[in-house]
């Protein structure tokens, strides 16, 4: 994953984000992969998904913030965000990355901040998953998640396939009942803690995904990849899992052909639909993963 890897490297420097924030073609661009900057134009997503049989988990933009009042303020957003939800008759379904809550400043601030989004959560019958973020998070990550988990119980997790450890990660979440997601992962990170060869990643994806059917509590299959789908799919028949026992889940703006493809064929689908402001992380990420996705940004900067 050469490619990939040139291109997380690059979204680090700073004049390459100063150029993409500041470039009106990037920013018409980022509008592809995020659903505005507001909450109620987020809401407008959610409510055109919902009409279309397909679910939402919402996120709002930001990672690793400066200061515990940035923490407490992300915090009240994502309560607004879960009554908003609940009042336009929508689940409550929010997805959070935990530095976004203080994890870089004080654990236990953080585990404070978030565990009053999942006991909010709990009350109004939604859901609250903590993102993965780079693998020094991991641990963290997953601690938090265990605790909350025990405490009020509407909580979950993520677990990145291309990590080394994720299959024994996986096996230490599944007995408590934690529901996972699984994505292949979208984060820099070195040979000896991430696979890097894309046949590596899709065989680990492929086998976690059969140990999550098989045994764990309502898991999500995070994919835009068409064989790994066909993957999952024809394991779940083969075994007999019932298609209401898992859900896929897709990133607002990406293969919206493969979304109405699994509506129409009767399984269980949530979009990933984020908002706000600090969307340079996340656009940069998407870019990454996908080489199309680059090349359509490089087609319309040469028109432009």
């Amino acid at each position: 994953m050469p490619l990939r890897r040139a291109l997380l490297f690059l979204a680090r420097q700073p004049a390459v984000r100063h150029w993409v924030e500041t470039s009106a073609v990037t920013q018409k661009l980022a509008h592809r992969f995020v659903a505005g900057s507001t909450l109620e134009q987020a809401l407008e997503v959610c409510r055109r998904s919902h009409s279309e049989g397909i679910a939402t988990t919402l996120d709002y933009l930001g990672e690793n913030v400066t200061s515990l009042e940035d923490a407490a303020a992300c915090r009240d957003t994502y309560l607004r965000m879960l009554n908003a939800l609940h009042a336009a008759g929508l689940e409550s379904n929010v997805s959070l990355k935990l530095t976004q809550f203080g994890l870089d400043l004080s654990a236990e601030a953080c585990e404070a901040n978030v565990g009053a989004l999942v006991e909010k959560a709990a009350q109004l019958g939604g859901f609250v998953r903590l993102d993965m973020e780079a693998s020094p998070y991991t641990e963290r990550t997953l601690a938090i998640a265990g605790h909350l988990y025990a405490r009020y119980g509407a909580c979950g997790t993520v677990i990145q396939a291309y990590l080394r450890r994720s299959a024994a990660d996986i096996e230490a979440l599944i007995p408590a009942g934690i529901r996972i997601r699984l994505c292949k992962g979208a984060y820099l990170e070195p040979p000896e803690v991430a696979f890097e060869d894309k046949a590596e990643v899709d065989s680990a994806y492929a086998t976690l995904a059969e140990t999550l059917l098989g045994q764990a509590t309502y898991p999500a299959i995070a994919t835009h990849d068409e064989n790994l789908i066909r993957h999952v799919r024809t394991y779940a028949s083969v075994n007999s899992v019932d298609p209401a026992r898992f859900e896929f889940q897709m990133l607002y703006g990406i293969r919206r052909d493969l979304q109405k493809q699994l509506i129409a064929a009767g399984f269980r689908l949530r979009l990933y639909v984020p908002f706000g402001e600090a969307w340079y992380p996340y656009f940069m990420r998407r870019l990454a993963e996908r080489p199309a996705n680059l090349l359509f940004l490089l087609r319309n900067i040469f028109r432009a």
